[in-house]
């Protein structure tokens, strides 16, 4: 059994959509899973949790990466010698690097050769020299209009690694917690009004009315959110809905996305992590980033907003258009009718064209 480290240096719903390709590289070279392999996952503090829930994954290390996070931390020796020497003691021979668009594997491949890692993969559009070992330029041996969970896969797949058979490529967890202890019994429908940045959020009295709405047409409501976010789910639950802000970690928050018949949220983690559990999801999708490769993956979707907006592909944390109209345009109405769709089986899944990919050794 080989030790390999998957890294996916970002936020929980990236960590999540890399889930196929950790499977793929836990598995190993062939379907049959003769070539098995002990994943270790290298992630920052906000994919954690996420990372635990993989299946796959037999080991997670957290390193805070100064080239994505954000506010960074300093690069200083001391930051550095951290990762090289748990990679060096950890008897890793090789990686995948897993990155979005925007990304560079080569800071990261860097640290893992001097950490002594024989064979590393990555997507750089920038020439990589001897850092990897399997290089894929992006728009060459892959389009970038793809599902993130796509490209994830194909990196692993240059590597060499495969699904398991009958694996279908779907995002997954690895356990789902029992709640109705927390949620009841009845049917519900779960909204989720936080984002993690605010060109991304529709407004909370829009998430309000959503709810009341929701409730007039006999759903019931259970309102999701973290810790620091218990102001705005008491806005949006009202005095009705149930309000389960900071009452969750992730594990729990992956139970309660599995016993709703439909989630609504934005383009964030918990989109992912709805789709993760197999729960359609109504998605007020801001174009900031693009819904080709971003949109909540493998799963019965209603896509909300304007995505041809001015705000489009700008990757803004802030809206940067007056009036946000992306979303804000977007009306409760709108949503309520979307959830119906979605439990009356109207929405189709989404579906996306995989494509074939090669890898180059550079």
């Amino acid at each position: 059994m080989g030790r390999v480290l998957v890294a996916r240096l970002d936020s929980m719903g990236d960590v999540l959509l890399a889930g196929p390709a950790v499977r793929a590289v836990a598995n190993g070279r062939t379907p049959d899973g003769s070539g098995a392999n002990h994943v270790v996952m290298l992630c920052g503090r906000q994919g954690e949790a996420a990372a635990g829930l993989l299946p796959g994954v037999a080991e997670v290390y957290s390193w805070d990466s100064p080239w994505i996070m954000n506010p960074a931390p300093k690069m200083t020796g001391p930051h550095a010698d951290r990762l090289i020497e748990y990679v060096r003691n950890s008897r890793i021979t090789e990686a995948v690097i897993l990155t979005s668009f925007h990304q560079s594997p080569l800071p990261l491949a860097l640290l893992l050769r001097l950490a002594g890692v024989e064979r590393i993969t990555g997507a750089s559009t920038d020439y990589a020299g001897s850092l990897l070992d399997v290089r894929l330029k992006p728009g060459e041996d892959f389009p970038e209009d793809q599902p993130e969970a796509e490209r994830a896969l194909g990196i692993a797949e240059a590597a060499g690694f495969r699904l398991p058979a009958g694996d279908d490529g779907k995002l997954r967890v690895a356990s789902i917690p029992d709640v109705r202890d927390l949620v009841g019994q009845e049917p519900y429908v779960v909204v989720h009004p936080g984002a993690a940045v605010p060109a991304r959020a529709w407004p909370p009295l829009h998430h309000a009315a959503a709810v009341e709405l929701l409730q007039g047409a006999g759903h019931r409501v259970v309102v999701t959110g973290g810790p620091n976010e218990t102001s705005l789910t008491a806005t949006v639950a009202g005095p009705s809905a149930l309000d389960l802000g900071g009452r969750t970690d992730l594990h729990t928050m992956a139970g309660v996305m599995a016993g709703a018949g439909a989630v609504i949220t934005g383009n964030t983690g918990p989109a992912h992590l709805a789709a993760a559990v197999g729960t359609p999801v109504a998605c007020l999708f801001s174009p900031v980033v693009p819904a080709i490769r971003w949109a909540p993956y493998g799963v019965p979707l209603e896509l909300l907003g304007d995505q041809n907006a001015p705000c489009r592909m700008t990757r803004a944390r802030v809206c940067p258009v007056p009036g946000h109209p992306c979303l804000d345009s977007v009306s409760p109405e709108e949503v309520v009718a979307a959830v119906e769709r979605l439990m009356g089986g109207v929405s189709s899944f989404r579906t996306h064209v995989s494509t074939r990919r090669k890898a180059r050794n550079r």
